[in-house]
């Protein structure tokens, strides 16, 4: 066995990954603080390290912390609705409900809404199941508090995530009748899909044209979708486009493709009746990159 499969960071390297994504939003500063993790790592002395994987996912988790609470400030002057970076997932995914929510562009935009360590805490406790005590270890703080920032977070989120609960078979043809009439340019077809008070992301970053606010109501997103279908953008002719259905963040979705690669992803949330609820487009090139190289999220 060579020495890197030895080594415990390279062990844990996608649980690590997988924390620091949840934490951050995108896979660039998950990867940087992956790498600023192992860089702790070589340097620490390991002698009195009894559990490898609690030692690496404290480290992790304090740098993610800090990538966070910097990378906040960044985000308020971001340009339009700030999206997080889809990535590609195994279809059978979505069979694990915990799993797969834990990555939906929902709750990772739900979690933009906690302060760094609210969501700290809510991905190790709640995703990844770490109890409180080691937490608090984790990050310095008191089990106490930990407990206070764990409750605060779980009630936030549970106010905020979608209420929608079917997945499988039901999320994929409820998604799929939508695909169908966004790529028909069927306005009719898309207000029987899309609930009344539907909301449409859209993230460029200004770097392509999008919409700078949230777009509200079944009636204006329709003819939004309907006037995008079939026309130039990116610098991409409507005949050179290529759509083709992926798993992205445990769910069905859409990617955009032009001759140099993607220049968007769709990925929809349904409310209880199975309808569109919210629409979330990502054309930031800077976030298309994992879709790109076709890398997939180990959970």
């Amino acid at each position: 066995m060579s020495e890197a499969l030895e080594d415990p960071f390279e062990e844990h390297r996608n649980l690590l990954f997988a924390v620091a994504y949840r934490m951050l939003g995108t896979a660039a500063d998950a990867e940087d603080a992956v790498q600023d993790a192992w860089l702790r790592w070589s340097a620490a002395d390991r002698s009195d390290v009894a559990d490898p994987k609690a030692y690496l996912v404290r480290i992790t988790s304090n740098v993610a912390l800090d990538r966070l609470r910097s990378a906040r400030a960044k985000r308020e002057t971001y340009v339009g609705p700030w999206l997080p970076e889809p990535m590609l997932t195994s279809p059978d995914i979505a069979e694990d409900v915990e799993r797969s929510e834990s990555v939906s562009m929902a709750m990772l935009v739900v979690l933009e809404t906690l302060s760094p360590l609210e969501r700290a805490v809510f991905v190790l406790k709640e995703v990844f199941g770490y109890p409180f005590a080691e937490i608090a270890g984790a990050l310095d703080r008191s089990e106490a508090s930990v407990r206070q920032l764990g409750t605060r977070a779980r009630k936030h989120v549970e106010a905020r995530r979608p209420r929608f609960e079917a997945r499988g078979a039901e999320r994929q043809a409820a998604t799929e009748r939508f695909f169908e009439a966004v790529l028909g340019g069927d306005v009719n077809r898309l207000l029987e899909v899309l609930a009344p008070d539907v909301a449409l992301w859209t993230d460029g970053g200004g770097k392509v044209k999008a919409a700078r606010r949230i777009i509200h109501g079944a009636d204006k997103i329709s003819r939004w979708l309907s006037a995008v279908t079939g026309v130039s953008y990116a610098g991409v002719e409507a005949a050179d486009m290529r759509m083709r259905r992926v798993n992205l963040n445990g769910e069905p979705a859409l990617v955009v493709d032009g001759p140099a690669g993607p220049i968007g992803t769709v990925t929809v949330d349904l409310n209880d009746d199975g309808r569109i609820q919210t629409v979330y487009l990502v054309a930031n090139p800077d976030k298309l990159s994992s879709v790109a190289e076709g890398r997939r999220l180990a959970m």
